[in-house]
């Protein structure tokens, strides 16, 4: 029969990989609703590392949202982003890792240009005063499409 203890830390574990899935879809709607402030909200305050492929290596939130706030917060870009088959591992440590696929679309009404790309995100989260935050994140680029 399991002990109350065990269930306790089973429940721990399946509302921290619910958490995690809420806080990866805070920012990815961030993303899409060109919402800096959302977006810093997601990663943890001091000592993030963001990679993301193409777009580069950002030390800390403060310059992913900078970055972002540069190419993406413009009313002529509409992007979706959608992640999906999450795989979240929750660690007896207090950490958890995830592993999502992209699939990302990106209309640009100033150029004209339509952009295609999927990828995948490896995630690494620590839960911070009672919270799940974004520590680690690396995005490796799948396919991309980029044309009229």
């Amino acid at each position: 029969m399991t002990d109350m203890k065990s269930l306790a830390e089973r429940l721990d574990r399946l509302e921290a990989a619910e958490a995690i899935r809420a806080l990866k879809l805070r920012y990815l709607r961030a993303c899409d609703d060109k919402d800096p402030e959302a977006m810093r909200a997601c990663f943890v305050a001091e000592g993030a590392h963001i990679y993301y492929d193409r777009i580069g290596t950002f030390a800390g939130r403060d310059l992913l949202v900078q970055c972002f706030t540069e190419l993406a917060c413009r009313p002529t870009l509409r992007e979706m982003h959608f992640a999906g088959q999450g795989d979240i591992c929750v660690r007896e440590d207090g950490t958890a890792q995830g592993n999502w696929d992209l699939a990302y679309l990106a209309l640009d009404d100033a150029s004209g240009t339509r952009t295609f790309l999927t990828g995948r995100y490896v995630d690494v989260y620590v839960r911070e005063q009672r919270a799940w935050l974004i520590r680690s994140t690396v995005f490796s680029t799948g396919l991309l499409s980029v044309g009229e």
